[in-house]
């Protein structure tokens, strides 16, 4: 789980949607990328506007990878 304690509500609410071991256990390794970096990227960079835009843009990205993960295993 990422430590969000603290942080800005958007960000809060962002940062639980990196969580990964509710998916099969293929596609974790696929969605712990992401989690890893946006766990990495919070300490770095203040509540600002353009975090919550990282932040969304990397859960798009993971989230077309996870698709991708899928549909290669089917």
């Amino acid at each position: 789980m990422i430590d969000a304690t603290g942080r800005h509500p958007a960000v809060q609410a962002l940062a639980r949607h990196f969580e990964y071991g509710h998916l099969r256990e293929d596609l974790q390794p696929v969605s712990k990328l992401f989690h890893d970096l946006a766990a990495e990227l919070l300490p770095l960079v203040p509540d600002d506007p353009e975090l919550t835009a990282a932040l969304r843009h990397l859960l798009e990205a993971k989230d077309a990878a996870v698709r991708a993960a899928v549909v290669a295993s089917e």
